[in-house]
């Protein structure tokens, strides 16, 4: 649970009900951490954008993408050190920097599960069918849309049932999508140097880990899209209060969350520019399937449903595991009476929190269904309004920890460089991209459906009015209980500085 601040208030009344402790451990952790990222989805829906603008240097922006997330990954473990609330974000920014920012940032976080959740139902069906050979019904909106309703449903009782279910799925979820993956790209690379690749092949070099060999245009567009294929580790700290040894476990799961996503997006990134060669990847670079559908039978003939499954486990193990982040953060937010109290309650067998895991589940149900009846581009647009939400919390959370350690930073170079200097310096990549990416979808040409809203693009649009709506929620809720308000920011605890090695 939280600790308590020097200098600040203490915490509003917090219920007697707590989540279960020491449900899982810190393999557990480390492995819902990089589910929540969907990583052979995010290469799909990636890469081939990324290749468009760097060409063989698509390795290397993903390089520089990983640099902000281990920034930030930082700290939110050393946060997480002095504060164990499984609301991450909103509990250390209100401790930080005050409610305002708090619920703010709390906001974000939930909106972005309510965002994702349906259209990472929807990949996980579309690409199972395709696995089974079912392409008429992957095609039919009805039935995809109805499967990714039921998906949501299932793996939202999952996440009710208990923490320690949903770590053993997702066990088997990652070891399936990592067999997959590491199939994929072993053969890929192979074909490569036997000179079997069916497509204009490259041999990999290690000049294509340079950033900076596109320009500075094609890193500048490159990060705007790889930054955000790391996001989603930290659900691991969202575990925080239901993992064994809480301080650090679950900070060090989020930080070894992105160096793995990095070996794994670099791998097979390799494989996938060496065998394809930039003008076929460049050429499909708005078709998510021609990465892992074409491709997969270009690179494994009749085993190419191997690569669609792990797009499909992908996508299934992300949408349980974005609704913690969600779920936890409300449940945060109501016992500290920001938000109605009862999303709070925890469920008295299970002691999950099953109220804010429902509504967050029927909420993202609701967008995607009424989303879809918009069209299908405007579902991909709202997904594109997340870099929005994700850059500005992340970004909080970098500050956060700069200001909440404020008095600590100059004690030695440990604290100045990796809890003051590191996450100043990821919030600022993060802030830089987050006003890259307004500049981006301000105009119409660059969305998904390309048509103009308010004479915006639709992504900006969304997440303006998601922002808006936080603010008119936020106020209300201000004037109807105002006890979370009356929280003041102070600094961390000496004593919890100094207890231990970071």
């Amino acid at each position: 649970m939280a600790q308590d601040s020097a200098g600040g208030a203490a915490p509003a009344e917090i219920p007697d009900e707590e989540l279960r402790h020491n449900a899982i451990g810190f393999l557990d952790a480390l492995v819902i951490g990089l589910n929540s990222t969907s990583p052979a989805y995010s290469l799909a829906a990636v890469i081939g954008p990324i290749v468009a603008l760097a060409g063989i240097y698509a390795p290397g922006i993903m390089l520089a993408s990983f640099v902000p997330m281990l920034l930030i990954a930082a700290a939110f473990y050393y946060l997480n050190k002095v504060d164990q609330d499984c609301g991450t974000t909103f509990s250390w920014v209100t401790r930080a920097m005050g409610p305002w920012a708090g619920w703010l940032g709390g906001w974000a976080i939930t909106m972005t599960g309510v965002l994702v959740i349906g259209s990472l139902a929807d990949v996980a069906v579309h690409f199972g069918l395709l696995a089974a050979g079912l392409d008429s019904w992957a095609d039919s909106a009805l039935i995809r849309q109805t499967l990714a309703v039921v998906v949501i449903l299932v793996m939202t009782a999952i996440c009710v049932v208990g923490t320690e279910l949903s770590a053993h799925l997702q066990d088997i979820l990652i070891l399936a999508q990592v067999f997959f993956l590491l199939a994929f790209a072993v053969v890929a690379l192979y074909r490569i140097y036997a000179g079997t690749s069916t497509l204009d092949s490259i041999e990999p070099s290690l000049s294509w880990l340079n950033p900076f060999g596109a320009g500075g245009a094609a890193l500048t567009g490159g990060l705007l899209l790889g930054v955000f294929i790391y996001w989603g580790w930290e659900s691991a700290v969202n575990l925080t209060e239901e993992v064994k040894d809480s301080a650090t476990a679950p900070g060090r799961a989020g930080i070894w969350s992105t160096v793995v996503l990095l070996v794994t997006y670099l791998s097979v990134g390799y494989a996938v520019v060496g065998y394809a060669g930039t003008a076929f990847l460049a050429a499909n670079a708005g078709e998510e399937e021609a990465i892992f559908a074409v491709l997969a039978h270009e690179v494994m003939g009749g085993w190419d449903w191997m690569v669609l499954l792990a797009v499909c486990t992908s996508a299934l193990a992300s949408t349980q595991t974005t609704i913690i982040p969600a779920s936890r953060t409300a449940l945060s937010m109501a016992r500290r009476h920001a938000l109605p109290h009862p999303l709070a309650h925890i469920h008295p067998r299970f002691r999950t929190p099953d109220v804010s895991t429902w509504w967050v589940a029927a909420i993202a149900i609701g967008w995607y269904l009424i989303v879809n009846q918009i069209s299908e581009n405007a579902l991909l647009d709202s997904l594109t309004a997340l870099s929005l939400l994700i850059a500005f919390y992340y970004a909080l959370t970098g500050v956060a920890c700069a200001v909440y350690y404020r008095r600590h930073l100059l004690e030695n170079l440990h604290n100045f460089l990796l809890i003051g200097l590191g996450p100043l310096i990821g919030a600022g990549m993060l802030a830089w991209l987050l006003e890259e990416s307004v500049n981006d979808m301000s105009n119409p040409e660059n969305s998904a459906s390309g048509v103009s809203w308010f004479g915006l693009g639709p992504p900006l649009v969304i997440g303006i009015g998601i922002a808006l709506a936080g603010v008119l929620i936020m106020c209300f809720w201000r004037v109807r209980d105002g006890r979370f308000w009356r929280e003041r920011r102070g600094v961390v605890d000496p004593a919890l500085v100094h207890g231990g090695k970071g």
